[in-house]
């Protein structure tokens, strides 16, 4: 979706106009579409034809907008005192305009001119070019103050959520959470051989658990290693389950819902025959793409999990169910906006027929590592005690020692959960990792 030239675009546009347009069509989208941002990315034919740069630029504007969605609206409400209907893309614009203003460290006249140009070019938000002019005017003049009235954290997480969090890890640990949410986080990648190596020449560190993290200085496919497959994009957090399998070369392993294939690539590449079983042909595609770059060979079927048989037992299933994804806002911030608490239910309990499913995919005395990017206890710790009960699996305890020493994330029931305010680094953008849950179970 994006803002067509008749409506919103000036025949002559100044410089700039044309990446914050495409950064306010992509809020739209998101926020008013309920499209994840991913998918806006992809099907935006403004953003497409924006030079690299801008790109990068306006998906920063974007991802910021969404980090800080709660706090732009409380200010904005605090600057305008009755929001203008039916008033086109006016408060898309003012939120693109105010995530460059509160946090981005753009030019302010840069912010606020292009923003009133967007609105001078917009018929129906037009009529507002003045206030606009004056709100955000004000917002420069009074940042500080603004920034320091709506400073906490829970600001910026929808208020279902916080009170979910609240419930489930305690007031302090919901905030660092939350804290967490408004950082951009570094690059995690897992690497074929040599970390240390590739570590040093990505300017990064390998992490405890034995991910490299670094911040990036410019496209991911222009770095060094990626063109000739030394390593695959993959948040540290996201790396474990696969490693809670132990040594697996030679073994037969489906990953079920395997795409985008991070935890396929390290299976093969730890000597594994995997099949990787995905229901999207267009993800399974990027996956079979992906493990060509790294020269890394797996049997990709395209496949409901729920529908399909495997011609023989496996020894050992790695199901990384579909979630609500709470988990992973900290990199995909449309995440908290977009979910919804009856989610969680529908979720849950697709969860639950896909276990029921991977069990009996299982050789007898084969192993199930279950695993969700979820903050939500009922996508984690609720489902242990409910299959266990009816299903012949044993939990297999996970030690500390299996993931990098994290002893925070390992509680004493023997699972795994880590939480975005897990492993601290030296500056916040080198700090946390995903929030993921995981069991490791023996079928018999």
């Amino acid at each position: 979706m994006g803002l067509s030239r008749s409506r919103t675009e000036p025949s002559s546009s100044p410089p700039g106009f044309a990446t914050r347009a495409a950064a306010t069509a992509l809020l739209s989208t998101v926020l008013d579409d309920a499209t994840p941002l991913d998918a806006a990315l992809e099907s935006d034919a403004a953003f497409a034809r924006l030079d690299q740069r801008d790109r990068a630029l306006a998906r920063a504007i974007v991802a910021t907008a969404l980090r800080r969605h709660g706090t732009i609206d409380a200010i904005l409400a605090k600057l305008i005192e009755r929001e203008p209907r039916h008033a086109g893309k006016l408060k898309r614009i003012l939120e693109v305009a105010a995530a460059q203003i509160l946090f981005m460290g753009v030019a302010d006249h840069a912010a606020v001119s292009l923003a009133v140009d967007q609105i001078a070019a917009d018929q129906d938000a037009r009529h507002f070019k003045g206030l606009a002019n004056a709100v955000l005017r004000r917002m420069t003049r009074e940042r500080d103050a603004l920034l320091a009235a709506f400073d906490a954290p829970e600001r910026d997480t929808p208020a279902w959520l916080w009170a979910r969090w609240r419930d489930a890890y305690g007031e302090e640990a919901a905030r660092r959470i939350a804290a967490v949410h408004r950082v951009e986080p570094g690059l995690d990648v897992s690497v074929k051989r040599d970390a240390a190596t590739w570590a040093e020449r990505l300017g990064g560190t390998v992490l405890p658990t034995g991910s490299v993290r670094f911040v990036p200085s410019g496209p991911v496919e222009e770095m060094p290693g990626f063109a000739e497959g030394a390593w695959w994009v993959q948040d540290a957090a996201a790396a474990l389950p696969a490693k809670l399998l132990g040594d697996v070369s030679g073994k037969r392993i489906a990953d079920l819902c395997a795409a985008p294939g991070g935890k396929t690539a390290q299976l093969a590449n730890a000597g594994a025959h995997v099949t990787a079983v995905d229901i999207s042909a267009p993800r399974l595609e990027r996956l079979t793409a992906n493990l060509k770059r790294l020269a890394l060979t797996a049997e990709a079927v395209v496949a409901d999990v729920l529908a399909w048989t495997p011609p023989a037992p496996f020894d050992a299933v790695l199901l990384d169910a579909p979630c609500t994804a709470t988990g992973t806002i900290r990199r995909h911030p449309d995440v908290a906006w977009l979910k919804r608490p009856e989610d969680i239910a529908t979720l849950a309990a697709l969860q639950t027929r896909m276990i029921e499913r991977a069990v009996s995919f299982l050789k007898p005395g084969g192993t199930l590592v279950y695993c969700t990017c979820s903050l939500e206890p009922e996508e984690g710790e609720a489902h242990l005690a409910a299959i266990v009960a009816r299903l012949p699996l044993t939990l297999l305890p996970i030690s500390t020692d299996e993931v990098g020493g994290l002893a925070e994330a390992v509680p004493p029931a023997g699972t795994l959960h880590t939480l975005p305010s897990h492993l601290a680094g030296p500056t916040p953008r080198l700090s946390g990792l995903d929030g993921f849950f995981v069991m490791r179970l023996k079928k018999g």
